[in-house]
């Protein structure tokens, strides 16, 4: 049976993130988004606490906090406002690579920086097809552009997933700005967080920038993704109850007809039905943070599962959240116009939950298909 309520020392990682984003990140939102970065003063507060360090190494003097743990403090700081926090310079959604290959030397001189002073801020490229890798002699030539990334404008590193000419799964850990970012025109939302392409010119990288390849690489990136996914879940579970907290607020002293609107029927399901959604979603994130921590079998499965239904719940609650406000709703003086643009933003940048059910439908698929055979 897995327990949903936190520790002693949870409580206390979760009340000190809420009262940092609410002190600080909700109050700075605005500000962040129209400079399209995170002001240094949050990041050096926020590095200063730990919270850019969650997922890394203790004896590189990270916090390596169960995921559990982390998923509750990105909850807490993504109700102050996802923007800034996936604005935040660091491993970003990197983090997981880093933690499962610590003893890597191909990571000797990151952990030095971040030792010295902040930690590099590193962009993924996921396996997509975007970015070919050719093998010649002692390494390979990288060409293409990525799909958008987030944190790709301010990226000191890159780890980038690909596959190579004969379709053997290489990961990449580059450690200079050989690519060109390619920013694009990204208004929807998410302005923070240096949304950006990376395009690859025929660059090589030696043997001696390669992470992992073939069954090795494809067990990381799949380690990998659980962990990423789930924090992404967590994130948008925490604009989920900042949209809710502020529909709710909202709906109890706005009057019409001389009662609250929150009284009338249409309102209160209304609002009834978000609630279910964020705790629904927030209930499935934590089962799988629990699972992937256990690193039982289906650990995989149980983050996609948590993805999938956190987009669908981000989606509704947020949509709601603006037409609970009526006209307000799309008035940048409300915190519920940016917040719908971040949630579409978020969606987009991690799949919609359409992409999800149908990984997971291949993924029932092939496990079925593996028990029947012969």
């Amino acid at each position: 049976m897995i327990s949903f309520r936190p520790t002693e020392e949870e409580q206390a990682f979760f009340d000190v993130a809420k009262t940092v984003a609410s002190e600080q990140v909700r109050l700075h939102a605005r500000d962040c988004e129209e400079r399209r970065s995170v002001s240094a003063s949050i990041s050096a507060h926020l590095h200063e606490l730990g919270f850019l360090a969650l997922e890394l190494p203790e004896r590189w003097g990270g916090l390596e906090l169960p995921l559990i743990s982390q998923t509750q403090i990105f909850h807490a700081l993504s109700w102050g406002d996802l923007g800034i926090v996936q604005g935040l310079p660091g491993p970003g959604a990197a983090a997981s690579f880093l933690r499962l290959t610590s003893a890597h030397p191909i990571w000797k001189p990151y952990r030095e920086a971040g030792q010295a002073g902040m930690w590099p801020t590193v962009a993924f490229i996921d396996r997509s097809g975007a970015i070919n890798a050719r093998r010649r002699g002692n390494g390979y030539v990288l060409s293409g552009t990525s799909e958008p990334v987030r944190l790709a404008a301010f990226a000191e590193w890159a780890i980038v997933a690909a596959d190579d000419s004969e379709g053997e799964p290489v990961i990449f850990a580059l450690d200079q700005r050989v690519w060109e970012v390619v920013k694009g025109d990204f208004r929807l939302g998410l302005l923070a967080a240096g949304l950006g392409r990376l395009r690859f010119s025929d660059v090589f990288v030696g043997d001696g920038g390669v992470l992992a390849r073939g069954e090795e690489a494809l067990h990381l990136l799949a380690h990998a993704r659980a962990r990423q996914y789930v924090l992404e879940a967590a994130k948008e579970v925490g604009l989920m109850e900042a949209a809710l907290d502020y529909a709710v607020e909202y709906t109890a002293r706005r009057k019409a007809f001389g009662q609250e609107i929150a009284k009338f029927q249409g309102v209160s399901f209304t609002i009834a039905e978000m609630a279910f959604e964020y705790r629904g979603a927030k209930h499935l994130v934590w089962e799988a943070a629990c699972r992937i921590d256990e690193k039982g079998k289906a650990a995989e499965s149980y983050a996609w599962r948590a993805l999938a239904r956190a987009h669908r719940s981000l989606r509704y609650i947020t949509n709601q959240a603006v037409q609970m406000l009526g006209g307000h709703g799309y008035v940048q003086e409300y915190p519920v116009e940016k917040w719908m643009r971040d949630a579409e933003a978020q969606v987009m940048l991690y799949g919609r939950e359409r992409d999800w059910l149908i990984r997971r439908g291949e993924q029932l698929l092939s496990e079925q298909k593996e028990r029947v055979a012969p």
